[in-house]
């Protein structure tokens, strides 16, 4: 079996997060309207949504995927509110463009579940102090059996350091401008291909990424198939939980 826990000195950082779409290039200027955020690189084979220059925030990539959405995501955004009347404003926004509300079991709670003209659910937060400098997002949240175990395997992973742990929450940033990275308990086990994912980057030069992967493996991280070729320049692992992440090839790649 292999050992879990954090892999020290990784020499990653967070790079994006990824998101499979049938159409990337609608849904990537549907999210760019969202957040307010800026369009970004684009071919056939991505598009990418920038946070504002200046501002806090990690990008979206949208790539794409014949499967279909099937079942809630495991990762997912919770968008930040100033306020109760903020908070009414952007839901209804995002009503309007597209968005439909969403029942994922959350019964009476003061934030509201949405879902993007995808299917993509995400949550709109009721006003809370502790995210304020956060930006658009408040944070990138992934669903977890073991919080701490998982915050500790992407700490060095991201570069980010741990701000919370506990058995239900485990959360870690970057510094303390920008979106928390959180882990949050579930006790439903991880079924199928993450339709989001996290992608980390070398912050060394060659052979960073071996150094990363190697790293990433010996906490726990396995080799995953999701039908990439095997000429890309990104390695697939899943995390010890099974979630597929990407390490890229470089510093500037």
């Amino acid at each position: 079996m292999a050992a879990t826990g954090a892999p020290a000195g990784a020499g990653a950082r967070l790079a994006s997060v990824t998101v499979d779409a049938a159409d990337p290039r609608a849904l990537a200027h549907w999210w760019a309207r969202a957040l307010d955020w800026r369009p970004g690189y684009a071919d056939a084979g991505e598009v990418d949504v920038d946070p504002p220059e200046g501002e806090p925030g990690v990008p979206l990539v949208f790539v794409p995927v014949r499967d279909p959405k099937r079942g809630p995501n495991r990762v997912h955004l919770d968008l930040d509110t100033s306020s109760p009347a903020d908070q009414r404003e952007t839901v209804q926004f995002l009503l309007d463009a597209g968005a439909r509300r969403a029942d994922v079991g959350q019964g009476d709670v003061p934030w509201v579940v949405l879902a993007d003209p995808e299917g993509n659910e995400f949550c709109v937060l009721d006003p809370r102090p502790q995210y304020e400098g956060c930006g658009r997002v408040a944070a990138v949240v992934v669903q977890a059996l073991r919080p701490e175990a998982q915050a500790a395997f992407w700490e060095p992973l991201t570069g980010w350091r741990r701000v919370r742990s506990g058995p239900a929450v485990a959360a870690l940033r970057d510094g303390d401008r920008g979106p928390y990275l959180e882990f949050v308990r579930t006790g439903t086990p991880r079924s199928g291909k993450n339709r989001w994912h996290l992608d980390v980057r070398p912050t060394s030069p060659p052979p960073g990424q071996d150094r990363v992967v190697a790293a990433a493996r010996a906490a726990g991280a396995r080799p995953v198939d999701v039908g990439q070729h095997r000429r890309v320049s990104w390695v697939v692992l899943g995390d010890p939980e099974g979630n597929e992440f990407c390490v890229l090839s470089g510093r500037g790649a």
